[in-house]
């Protein structure tokens, strides 16, 4: 079942990990120890304090604070209400500020067109049926010269095995059907929407994560996971 670009299915699925979302021992301790190395990457192309930022599939909150303890003004969305829910809920021990709204990516950039200094995108564009849609709403949201940010799985077997055997069948660490390998996409098919939305791609930027010791960092490989940055010009 989808409506819009969203499916019930994908919801569904994340929002009954929502209760668990804070715990970085549960089954979003990859997104916990991914986090800090997406924050810096933003933060070093991006002078968050002051910036008006959206976070879109925000999930439980992870990044949104991240980005407003960095002195941002964050508004984080999210199709699913259970989360939603856990990340307001959330605000009240870390004491921060985020504006949490369960709306769509059409929705905010209907609302709040070329509102954003910088949007970010972290491992959504792989869960939605159409992620040329939502590279259109992103680019709607920025404002001329923003920048946006965008994190997703390669399409190929490297990724395969980490993120689906890997972390689904073997490590158990996230619920079988997290992921799905057709949806996965390329950098240079990512490349080829930004163009399509007049966004200009700045780089592309390898990131590796080894479940066993929890590190994570930047790679100059981008067969598993990566991150980019693109602008819209001024």
């Amino acid at each position: 079942m989808t409506t819009g670009n969203v499916s019930a299915e994908e919801i569904a699925r994340f929002d009954k990990l929502a209760s668990r979302w804070w715990d970085p021992d549960g089954e979003s301790r990859p997104l916990h120890d991914l986090n800090p190395v997406r924050t810096a990457f933003v933060a070093d192309r991006v002078r968050l304090a002051g910036a008006r930022v959206a976070d879109v599939g925000c999930g439980g909150g992870l990044l949104s604070e991240s980005l407003a303890a960095a002195g941002a003004d964050v508004v984080g969305i999210d199709m699913g209400e259970a989360v939603i829910d856990i990340a307001r809920l959330h605000l009240h021990e870390s004491e921060l500020k985020v504006d949490y709204r369960v709306q769509s990516s059409a929705e905010l950039a209907a609302a709040e067109p070329e509102s954003f200094d910088a949007v970010c995108c972290m491992e959504l564009i792989e869960h939605v049926p159409d992620p040329h849609a939502l590279i259109a709403d992103l680019a709607a949201m920025l404002k001329p010269g923003g920048r946006l940010f965008l994190s997703t799985l390669n399409r190929t077997p490297a990724a395969f095995g980490a993120a689906i055997l890997g972390a689904e069948y073997v490590l158990r660490m996230l619920p079988r059907g997290t992921h799905h390998y057709a949806k996965f996409l390329r950098p240079s098919e990512l490349a080829r929407s930004l163009r399509d939305q007049g966004l200009e791609l700045d780089e592309v930027q390898g990131l590796k994560y080894n479940p066993m010791n929890r590190k994570a960092s930047f790679s100059s490989s981008t067969a598993v996971n990566y991150i980019l940055a693109a602008h819209k010009p001024a």
